[in-house]
This record gives structure tokens, sequence and C-alpha cells, in this order.
């Protein structure tokens, strides 16, 4: 179903990401839970890419067996970066094929030792143009062509720091044909907001969905500051952490906590939907749904519509 179908059908969308695993016990674990997350019946899931060709592999492998294998909508990561303009129709040749109609378009970054980018593409908004360029009559189960979404930085990018800068690309990207944006991972809701206003006032009209990440072990808090870049950690997030000490239970309470005051403000103000980060376990974001007082996301959509 194309992206544009989907945010029609759903006034509301919370969906989910994975990550290719890279050891077979660890495929079997991954569809252990994505098992457990199909009865939250999400509007979709998206699945990350890395630009090596194993892992290239592996995206497309996972893609095409959680749609065959659970009918739920896929959308897979492309990053440009390493990549042909050969190579990107050859990837976009096999997921049309495969069925599947929306992808995920990111820059990626530069591979180790290189300064800049390489490939055709050297941006983001490049890769987005030619997925609109693809044949629409070649993609199968729609007429539309592929549906494209682009991620989005609350708090900014690193490589850009002037943020007036970081909002140009991001309306270039709407602009050449992006159907969706979806945030990178935030625990600041103030920061996320005031950026969806200045994304208002910058003419996006595209919808916007946040990030969000439940921490669940200090570890996975550190490996999220590398991840997310300039995300701010509020004091006190922090502070509650720190009350935890080393008890990683205690940790993980404290975090899906934090998530859920999260969505429950961000669902209050009218957002138009959550993507979660889900690091390949249910557990975080099973716990969230059932903190909110529902258990599926058809249930966060009629609260959301009786809301409105």
């Amino acid at each position: 179903m194309h992206l544009c179908d989907v945010l029609a059908r759903d006034s509301f969308t919370a969906s989910f990401e994975f990550f290719p695993p890279k050891t077979g016990d660890g495929w079997d674990a991954l569809f252990a839970s994505i098992a457990e997350f199909a009865p939250l019946r999400p509007s979709f899931v998206s699945v990350t890419y890395g630009a090596g060709d194993s892992t290239r592999d592996h995206t497309h492998e996972l893609v095409v067996r959680i749609k065959r294998d659970t009918g739920l909508e896929t959308m897979p990561h492309l990053t440009c970066v390493g990549h042909s303009a050969l190579d990107i129709g050859e990837i976009l040749r096999r997921y049309a094929e495969a069925g599947v109609s929306n992808i995920l378009a990111l820059r990626g970054d530069a591979q180790p030792g290189a300064n800049t980018p390489s490939g055709d593409y050297g941006h983001a908004i490049e890769l987005v143009r030619a997925i609109k360029s693809y044949p629409a009559t070649a993609v199968t189960g729609t007429s539309r062509g592929f549906g494209i979404a682009v991620a989005g930085y609350p708090e900014g990018h690193s490589e850009t720091p002037n943020t007036l800068t970081q909002m140009d690309h991001l309306k270039a990207k709407c602009d050449a044909g992006a159907d969706l944006v979806i945030s990178q991972l935030f625990f600041d809701n103030h920061s996320f907001e005031d950026w969806r206003q200045r994304c208002d006032l910058a003419g996006i009209k595209t919808p916007i969905l946040a990030g969000i990440m439940p921490i669940t072990s200090l570890a996975g808090l550190r490996r999220m500051a590398e991840l997310a870049g300039g995300a701010t950690f509020p004091a006190p997030l922090l502070r509650a952490i720190r009350r935890a000490g080393d008890d990683p239970q205690a940790v993980e309470r404290v975090g899906i906590h934090w998530a859920t005051e999260q969505c429950r403000a961000l669902i209050d103000s009218g957002v138009r939907g959550i993507h979660f980060y889900t690091l390949n376990k249910s557990s975080a974001t099973r716990r969230i749904y059932e903190n909110l007082g529902v258990t599926s996301t058809d249930a966060l959509r009629s609260r959301t519509d009786a809301r409105g």
C-alpha cells in the first residue's frame, strides 16, 4: 500500500523500526519479537540498511520475509552513499517486483576513511528524485510508484549546524516528492514541538512522525547519545536514571515511563503519528502501549479520532 494511502486510511499512525540481525539466532529472535508486535497492528514497519553488499542483501531478505510471512506493510531504508545510479535502479527494481511500495530515502554516512560520501548521489534529495522518477507502473500493487519517506532532525544534524540551512534541506526533500517525514529520536518534546512549528513556518506541509526510542539500559543510553548526535537528555530524565543506580530493571522502568509520557503528550498535542525505534525488542514498546491504556494501534486511532 502506498504511503499516501496508509496516511489517508490512518488518521494516527504508529510504526516500528527493525534492523537485520547478523546471526541465525538473531533472525529467529527477531521473528519471535515480530510475532509479538503484529497484534499491535502497526500502520507500517521499517527496516534499516547499510551500504555493504551483505547488509544490503540482509535488508532485502528481511523486508521481503516480513511482508510475505506477516502481511505487515514494510518500508526498507535506502541510503545512496557508495552506490551508483545503476545500483540504486537495481535495488528499486527488486523491491518493485517484490511488491514493496514504500522507501525511506536517506543519504547515509560517509564510508570509513572518506571525507565525503561516495557514489552518484551525494545527498538524500538526489535519491528522492531518483525514486520519484522510477516508472510508476513498474511497482507491483500500486499505480502510483513508490511512496517516499525522509528523515528530519528536531535537534539538528552534526554536519549542518546552521538550522536555517537544515530546514532548507528538509523543505527541498519534501518539495522533491517526499510523502512523509520521520524524525530522528528525541527525548525533549519541547524541542520536537518547536521544530514542528518551524517546519510549518517554512511551508512544509508533509506529515511528520515523531521518532521515539525508549531507554532500556545504561549502555543503551550511551548508544543513543552516539546515534542521535545532538539529542538533548533532559535533566529530569537523567536524575531519574541516576536514582535507578545500577539496577537494570529500574533503569528500564524509568526509560519506559519517560517514553510513555512523551507519547501521551505528543498524542494530546495532535502529532500525526509515532515511529518507535524498537532495537528489535518488543517488550518496551508493548509496555508503552499498555501504559497508554491501549492494546493496539487501532485503539490509539480511535482515541485520537475521539479527541479530534
